[in-house]
């Protein structure tokens, strides 16, 4: 297992993802403003599936998730759409909170950390 760190997608001001020791660690992702909460959520979860593969692992290795959404009545929404994603007998410990997003467009925010391969 590699001792050096990796960055995914290096930006400016952060990194899509950043791997060490057998770690990855995801940036939150947002979806599309505009969009719904369903819809953001799917595009939130496309980006992580991208970003894991580009990492070297999936969702079945997903150990935690952060799911911020602006407004926690959409608690409903968002969930139906992890529910058909997150797959089944390899869900992540998950916490799930209000907050208010980078932009008033945003309605939902998902942070993932997952182990390598």
């Amino acid at each position: 297992m590699s001792k050096e760190i990796t960055r995914i997608g290096v930006g400016a001001r952060m990194s899509e993802a950043v791997c060490y020791n057998g770690i990855v660690w995801v940036a939150g992702q947002v979806g599309k403003p505009g969009d719904s909460v369903a819809d953001q959520t799917r595009t939130c979860l496309a980006e992580v599936d991208r970003i894991l593969a580009a990492a070297g692992t999936d969702k079945t290795r997903i150990l935690s998730t952060q799911i911020w959404l602006a407004d926690i009545a959409t608690f409903g929404e968002m969930n139906a759409v992890w529910d058909s994603w997150v797959p089944k007998g390899d869900t992540p410990a998950r916490a799930t909170g209000e907050a208010k997003l980078a932009a008033p467009e945003y309605k939902v925010e998902v942070i993932v950390t997952a182990a390598l391969r």
